[in-house]
């Protein structure tokens, strides 16, 4: 008779748990080495080493060096999604301040670093454009939909959804600046400035 033993689901279990692992290693260490030494210096051998896996077991996981690079970004940019809605579990309404700062870290650590070096590969790499663009938008809209929820924003009301997204265009803009000077003292001020409009746009 078929069938599965005891032994085999036993076997299959850890199996799966190690993959889940080194997927999620390869993961990490492909946006740490494209965010320290951009998209030409990050190749599959690099990050496979980097994670101690050998090169084979990453191109088991991730075919292609695209296929590893735009899914390591987007891990990443779900996993800030998730930690930036835990910060504030209960709503941020009554904190614009605090909302503001967060979502302008989103922007100035490691993961934008490497999802800039992924931009600038894919205006020059056909293969990589069309799948960094869906992903832009898809993570651009997932950021929207967090700042809308967090900062209680009303967007039927006129000029509110712009609000939203010049703080987003704001942070970015403070992202790019923090890539060559530690910015942190002209930032600060800046988010006093858009939690004050804030409070005045949104009520």
């Amino acid at each position: 008779m078929g069938g599965v033993s005891t032994a085999d689901r036993a076997e299959r279990v850890p199996k799966q748990d190690r993959s889940r692992a080194t997927r999620q290693r390869l993961l990490e260490a492909a946006v740490s080495c494209l965010a320290e030494h951009g998209w030409a210096g990050s190749t599959v051998s690099v990050v496979a080493e980097r994670a101690g896996v050998s090169r084979g077991a990453a191109q088991h996981h991730f075919p292609t060096r695209e296929d590893l690079f735009t899914a390591a970004v987007e891990y990443v940019a779900e996993e800030r999604s998730t930690a930036l809605r835990a910060l504030f579990p209960e709503g941020a309404a009554g904190d614009r301040h605090a909302v503001v700062a967060a979502l302008v870290d989103l922007y100035t650590g490691p993961l934008f670093r490497a999802a800039l070096h992924l931009w600038v590969a894919a205006s020059n790499e056909e293969q990589l454009r069309p799948r960094v663009t869906e992903l832009e938008s898809r993570v651009g809209r997932e950021t929207h939909r967090i700042a809308v929820d967090l900062l209680a924003a009303d967007e039927s009301l006129p000029g509110v959804r712009e609000t939203v997204q010049g703080l987003l265009d704001m942070a970015r803009g403070l992202g790019l600046a923090n890539l060559l000077t530690d910015d942190a003292a002209r930032r600060e001020r800046v988010v006093a400035q858009w939690a004050g409009l804030l409070e005045e746009t949104l009520g």
